[in-house]
């Protein structure tokens, strides 16, 4: 069988868009081939940072004719119906036509159009200009004189060749030649734009691969990755130092270059004065390098490590040069922003308005920012204030949180003051990414307690599934007031997700507070929360919640949105999708103990009781329902005077003991034990329908013995809804 190599050779591709633009090349033609009638024994794609690669293997040498069958008018239809027909199925005579017979319909037409199967060839010079014209940048340009006409090649740098053969593996392969703006598929490619610049002419994947390595650029992005990690980590063992490993770094300098060499470089031991986290940013951010640690230890050392594309000539030794005075200059901007950031503000006098507004200290450099903070009236979101008012209404909100979590209220409170300070350091202005990190060192250096300190850095978290949630009392109390403050804050404005839009991250937050809730512990009822403190009128002005529509409405929607992050929690947990909808009620807003109760089903109806519970209850639950659903009439409650025979008398008393011992169960959260007390119900239950009819022709009995039913599932619904359970 075939093979297809194809490789788009541009000027230089951001690596933040090689990997997805390659896997998008892959999709984009492995789908049109299939389309157009092929099938292929597999594929893969690689990348560099000037090039995007295809290996088609086992690709069909031609598509496979097509045989249809076109049903026309009737035998005896008029003319105008049969050349229409003849027209339609491209027939120069009805004499080309076959006559089928039909018992009921009598005979008609049909012809029998056969489509040829096409080269692979003819079919690739097809679909790759529109493939290529057509492709899914995030970002692209046009260049040179054909820029300025309309429908000009556009492409995320200039596109400079195209390779396309196609052949088995032991037969001559074939250029196929289709043409885009005048650049025109060949079997040439070029390595190195330093190393190796000359054309080489290629025939398949395997000797494409053998002349790039020899024109020194590796095709392989894992590989390339393999060889940075490491050299990397052998050049900084050989100095007594440990590599600080950071994947997303790897990733984005594997895609900066097609022929890696890994250098150390250093800097000046003064600037390790500097925080861990500014020193690691300013080299991974400015310069691509990574930074190293004092072997066994987490103390960063004044080395660190850069990728170079070439093999220079003396070894490497200007290339360090270059790097190091940039890291040099870079650090100590970022050692003069460390070095302000404990200093005074130059207009202190213009900040005691906001410094008593929130009982700032303005002898303290983290206070001094927060009272800036709020007298510049930096915008949040224009429907929802300035940061300063969003701190008073987190303030707030802490408040109420803070006995829920058992927290300390004074350092609550100090916590929520400074969240946001950090935002007018220096340090964040430069590297936004440490928003929190700073907040807490600069907490520590002016005194702040422990706990205020962690909060302040602790708030942002959980960021992802992934994160960890804070642990601090303090700092479980702030998280849970930010987020909650955000969620409520754009369901009030109605700014709600849409779809896969979702540019105020309002799911990771309410991912981020069910986290916090299950992981930690903490018993909120949101719903009675957000209902018994924020919407009261009393409360408006002080958190300033502006709500578009009705706000009990906006709660309960917003409860529902909880609910849905909360399913995929306990799904990613494990939990079956069945249980979860048997224990989430539209109403639960404690969502700790739903998690709990789903949780304990999950162990629970797998044994043996909580088979005997399933069984026992849906026959009664699902009878019960069948009969509403007609309009049966169905008793307020149980007339024991009604109860003739012994199934029913001994069902009653069974039930009437089992509901006292679940609701003093689920009471005390011992849902398990509720659980095994409904599990009794079996037997009286079977016996029941076994000696009872319920549909008696006297109505009084027949609805006192639904009522009966009706106790069962009001039981049963203490715990969960079984008839959602599978089973």
């Amino acid at each position: 069988m075939p093979d297809l190599l194809l490789e788009l050779r541009s000027e230089e591709i951001p690596a933040r868009m090689q990997r997805k633009a390659a896997g998008d090349l892959k999709k984009l033609v492995t789908d049109a081939l299939v389309e157009a009638g092929l099938s292929y024994e597999g594929a893969r794609e690689y990348w560099t940072p000037r090039r995007l690669t295809l290996d088609i293997r086992g690709l069909t040498a031609r598509s496979a004719d097509v045989r249809e069958e076109r049903k026309g008018p009737r035998t005896d239809a008029n003319e105008k119906a049969i050349e229409g027909f003849l027209r339609s199925a491209g027939l120069s005579s009805i004499s080309e036509a076959q006559v089928q017979s039909d018992p009921k319909k009598g005979d008609f037409y049909v012809a029998l159009i056969v489509k040829p199967g096409r080269p692979t060839e003819e079919i690739v010079t097809d679909i790759m200009p529109g493939i290529i014209r057509d492709f899914p940048w995030p970002k692209s340009m046009r260049w040179g004189k054909a820029s300025s006409e309309p429908g000009s090649l556009r492409w995320v740098r200039p596109l400079q060749s195209i390779v396309c053969t196609f052949g088995t593996e032991h037969e001559e392969t074939v250029v196929i030649p289709f043409e885009i703006d005048a650049i025109v598929a060949s079997n040439v490619t070029y390595g190195h734009r330093f190393h190796a610049p000359e054309a080489i002419t290629v025939k398949r994947f395997g000797d494409y691969v053998e002349s790039l390595e020899r024109a020194k650029v590796v095709l392989d992005a894992e590989r390339r990755k393999q060889i940075i990690a490491q050299d990397a980590a052998n050049l900084a063992f050989a100095s007594g130092l440990d590599l600080v490993e950071d994947e997303g770094l790897l990733e984005e300098v594997s895609g900066l270059v097609e022929y890696p060499h890994v250098l150390m470089g250093s800097f000046e031991e003064d600037y390790l004065a500097i925080p861990a986290e500014i020193i690691r940013l300013t080299i991974k951010t400015n310069q691509k390098c990574f930074v190293t640690r004092v072997s066994g230890s987490e103390k960063l050392s004044n080395h660190f490590i850069l990728v170079s594309n070439i093999a220079a000539k003396d070894g490497g030794k200007e290339i360090v040069h270059g790097n190091g005075k940039v890291v040099r200059a870079r650090l100590s901007d970022a050692k003069h922003f460390w070095t302000r950031d404990q200093g005074d503000l130059p207009d202190l006098g213009t900040l005691a308005a906001s410094a008593e507004k929130f009982g700032l200290d303005l002898r303290k450099p983290l206070d001094q920012r927060m009272a800036k903070l709020d007298a510049l009236n930096v915008t949040f979101h224009a429907k929802l204030g300035n940061q300063g008012e969003r701190v008073t209404r987190i303030r707030a909100l802490a408040k109420e949180l803070a006995p829920v979590v058992g927290a300390d209220a004074a350092l609550v409170d100090r916590a929520a003051v400074l969240m946001k300070a950090d935002l007018r350091t220096e340090a964040v202005g430069e590297f936004p990414e440490l928003q929190g990190v700073m907040g807490r060192k600069y907490a520590g250096l002016q005194g702040e307690a422990d706990s205020v300190a962690i909060a302040i850095e602790d708030h942002y978290k959980p960021q992802g599934p992934s994160d960890r949630v804070p642990d601090d009392k303090v700092a479980i109390t702030v998280a849970l007031a930010d987020k909650l403050d955000t969620l409520v804050g754009f369901w009030a404005v109605d700014e709600k997700p849409t779809g896969s839009k979702d540019p105020y991250a309002l799911r990771r937050a309410a991912l981020g507070v069910v986290r916090i809730l299950l992981e930690r512990g903490v018993r909120l009822p949101i719903a009675r929360f957000l209902r018994n403190w924020i919407i009261p009128a009393k409360l408006e002005n002080i958190i300033n919640y502006k709500f578009e529509k009705d706000g009990q409405e906006t709660v309960a929607d917003l409860l529902s949105f909880f609910h849905d992050r909360l399913k995929v929690y306990l799904r990613d947990q494990g939990a079956r999708h069945d249980i979860i909808d048997s224990v989430l009620t539209a109403d639960a807003d404690d969502l700790l103990m739903v998690a709990r109760r789903a949780e304990a089903l999950t162990a629970f109806i797998t044994s043996e009781d909580g088979k005997n519970l399933l069984a026992g209850t849906k026959r009664a639950t699902q009878l019960l329902a069948a009969e509403e659903k007609r309009g049966t009439v169905v008793a307020d409650g149980v007339s024991e005077a009604l109860l003739s025979l012994d199934a029913e008398k001994d069902l009653y008393a069974v039930v009437t003991k089992t509901v006292r011992e679940a609701a003093e169960a689920v009471a005390r959260e011992d849902f398990r034990s509720a659980m095994a007390a409904l599990s009794t119900l079996r037997a009286p239950v079977d016996r029941f329908f076994t000696d009872v009819l319920v549909n008696d022709e006297d109505p009084a009995i027949r609805a006192n013995r639904l009522a009966l039913l009706k106790t069962i599932r009001e039981a049963t619904g203490t715990v969960a809804d079984f008839s959602k359970i599978t089973g």
